[in-house]
């Protein structure tokens, strides 16, 4: 054994258990912990700017690749309570993310002391496990748990807050004879599967619906020969888009009220049975729940037991890991292939295929100011497949995720139910952080990017490259399409004409804050594009500015001010509101590949 301060203990337990990249601030009540980080050199620091962006950096991490968990460090008081939002988006959407704050001494917890809050209490309900840790010898059992945790079951963030009197006691340590936990995750038996997948043949239009947890479970290649072997189509929710590519025949869209596909809602209202694997049945997914559950019966397949029935009741639940479930059900469907007694779906699927090809939105617009719609057109032409797609909220995302093409799983990263506006930005450094060789590009529509622009600087200072396209209209678009409903615009205009733009030509003038201008102010390159004909161009400008300068750069499209984007209240009921590509021979070259 041997003495050490508690923040020794803590920072090689961290390396042991494999996590080694952390974002955040240091200051007064935390340093033991910075020093004891600085003492050790296992754990990279990215400086951010502020604390919620630090914990969205660190959630990107977390999502970026199998196994990642980002850590987020901060003082005493403020930047416990600045991480509650970045905590809420990694629990809302079962992220692995470790939070540690320092605190003030354990006499003082009780005295109002300067910069004490109850960190604990604050951060319980957006939490797997909360602790203000008050004895030094829980050090190390605390951080054990804390990756067990994390690691265990559904997924989610820990927050440990650590007495600056804690952090500087010693104590007995050895870690060499440290050992993670072990992680629990519980199995389907082959009994449930053989129920599920009797239940699924018994169908004659069949479909897998692919939510997140196949993602967290890194069991897209598994989820893609099941579906493969059985011939069944497979629509992921949003935040399992990309656990089959969109351009495989058996991807038959995403389903939803806001980002979905037209073929997606269509395929999904003709299936009679659905499997949902690692989902949560989402309000925006699902819709009002007649028209979702009618016609059709469900199995249920989620890690989490107490989400089974959470939101309807299905005809059959089952508490697995999805990856224990996928690879259950290939081995019982490749006994039935070998022996003959699967069913053929090759109408089914020709059917949903059929539908994929038709049934899209118009995305070619030639409109000075430029439309949304063409945007993702250019965007799908100029990134390829390797390109990871990071966005948050608003109408740029759900636009984006109507009319991109996500081909792996990763490939998009999204607060898909906390949906936090400034996420964007900082959740991108993350992922850059976690995918240093490949391709990200960030989505915001003007506001979000407005919410923690500051944090750009991160990515000049360390030198995190990626793309960020700002669609900018000057307005809160998703707010301003809600409020037609109250015939009102109320307080969502973002314009003004800014008197330091007078160079700027008539259109982006009045758009008030000048993009380009604050960006280059932070130390990244920035274009501007007015004309849709330009997008190429400027993104190819783009990749190459990322290559030469290892910085963030800024691509900002100004849109037209109000463009309305598909969307209803029931999933029979999208309102579209503009031309649709009816025919094969309608659709932009970028859909038409996925037929190829």
């Amino acid at each position: 054994m041997t003495k050490m301060r508690t923040v020794d203990a803590a920072v090689a337990i961290l390396e042991k258990e494999g996590a080694t990249e952390a974002f955040g601030l240091p200051g007064a009540a935390i340093n033991p912990f910075y020093s004891a980080m600085r003492a050790h050199g296992g754990i990279r620091h990215t400086l951010a700017r502020h604390v919620e962006g630090a914990s969205h950096m660190a959630d990107g991490y977390s999502r970026a690749k199998d196994g990642n968990i980002g850590i987020c460090i901060g003082t005493s008081g403020p930047a416990g309570t600045d991480m509650i939002t970045g905590l809420y988006a990694a629990w809302a959407d079962s992220i692995p993310m470790l939070c540690i704050t320092g605190q003030a001494p354990v006499a003082k917890l009780h005295k109002e002391d300067f910069q004490a809050v109850d960190i604990e209490s604050i951060a319980k309900p957006v939490t797997k496990l909360a602790m203000t840790i008050l004895e030094p010898g829980q050090v190390p059992g605390a951080f054990q748990k804390a990756f067990q945790l994390m690691r265990s079951g559904r997924p989610g963030p820990v927050l440990l807050d650590l007495p600056i009197d804690v952090q500087m006691a010693e104590i007995e340590f050895d870690i060499d004879t440290y050992e993670p936990l072990p992680v629990e995750k519980p199995k389907a038996s082959r009994k449930q599967l053989e129920k599920a997948l009797d239940m699924l043949t018994a169908g004659e239009r069949p479909v897998i619906v692919a939510g997140g947890g196949i993602i967290n479970a890194g069991a897209s290649g598994q989820l893609v020969e099941l579906a493969e072997l059985l011939n069944v189509p497979v629509i992921p929710t949003l935040m399992g888009w990309g656990a089959i590519p969109d351009d495989h025949e058996l991807m038959a869209g995403m389903v939803g009220l806001q980002t979905s596909h037209r073929y997606g809602n269509e395929n999904f209202l003709r299936s009679d049975f659905v499997i949902g694997i690692g989902n949560r049945w989402a309000n925006r997914h699902t819709g009002g729940l007649d028209t979702y559950t009618a016609g059709r019966k469900f199995v249920h397949i989620d890690i989490e037991p107490t989400q089974i029935g959470r939101v309807f009741s299905p005809d059959f639940g089952i508490a697995s890991d999805a990856a224990a479930a996928v690879d259950g059900l290939l081995e019982l469907a490749r006994e039935r292939r070998a022996a003959g007694s699967l069913p053929d779906y090759t109408a089914w699927v020709a059917e949903c295929s059929g539908r994929k090809a038709t049934l899209h939105r118009k995305t070619h617009f030639d409109n000075v100011p430029i439309k949304p719609q063409r945007v993702y057109e250019e965007m799908n032409r100029a990134f390829g497949k390797d390109t990871t797609y990071v966005s948050t909220i608003g109408l740029s995302q759900i636009a984006g995720a109507q009319m991109l093409h996500v081909f792996g799983p990763r490939k998009w990263i999204n607060a898909g139910q906390a949906g936090p506006l400034g996420w964007t930005a900082p959740a991108a450094l993350g992922v850059v952080r976690g995918k240093p060789d490949q391709t990200v590009v960030a989505l915001s529509g003007d506001y979000d990017f407005q919410f923690m622009i500051e944090e750009l600087a991160v990515g000049a200072q360390f030198n995190l490259p990626y793309i960020h396209v700002v669609v900018n209209n000057s307005y809160l678009g998703l707010i301003r399409q809600s409020q037609r409903g109250f015939n009102m615009e109320q307080n969502v205009s973002l314009a003004f004409e800014n008197i330091n733009s007078t160079e700027l030509s008539a259109i982006a003038r009045g758009y008030g804050v000048d993009h380009i201008k604050v960006a280059e102010g932070l130390g990244c390159k920035a274009i501007r594009v007015e004309n849709p004909e330009d997008l190429p161009a400027a993104f190819d400008k783009a990749k190459a500015f990322m290559g030469e300068f290892k910085v963030p750069v800024v691509v900002e499209v100004i849109l037209e001010k109000v463009t309305n984007i598909s969307m209803g209240t029931e999933i029979n009921a999208v309102n579209e509101f503009e031309a649709l590509a009816e025919t094969a021979g309608d659709a932009p070259t970028a859909i038409l590949a996925l037929q190829a």
